[in-house]
């Protein structure tokens, strides 16, 4: 199983750590949402659960449920600016489409 992060998310996820002044990382997930079906979730993590795989990429731990690793696995985890807009960026080999909004994704 393998979790990839850029330089330039790492960066990005430190800096928010260090603003909340505590956490373990981040988690990403999927939740079942959108026109597509599945929606990534990010959220920080304090305490870790039974069933967390945990991913020390570029001096962050990211963290991932075995469920949703199933269809996570070989994701990349990006940061992009785009003149005024700017967030994470997900490349994942499992999705086989997104919706028009890239909400959500379907695997």
């Amino acid at each position: 199983m393998s979790v990839t992060m850029t330089p330039a998310a790492a960066e990005r996820v430190q800096s928010f750590m260090v603003n909340r002044g505590k956490g373990l990382g981040l988690r990403l997930g999927i939740k079942t949402t959108g026109c597509s079906g599945l929606a990534y979730v990010l959220e920080f993590v304090d305490d870790l659960n039974e069933d967390d795989n945990v991913f020390d990429i570029e001096n962050v731990k990211i963290i991932i449920d075995t469920k949703s690793l199933v269809y996570l696995d070989g994701i990349e985890l990006d940061f992009v600016k785009e003149g005024l807009n700017e967030g994470f960026k997900f490349t994942n080999p499992n999705a086989k489409g997104e919706c028009g909004c890239g909400e959500s994704f379907n695997v």
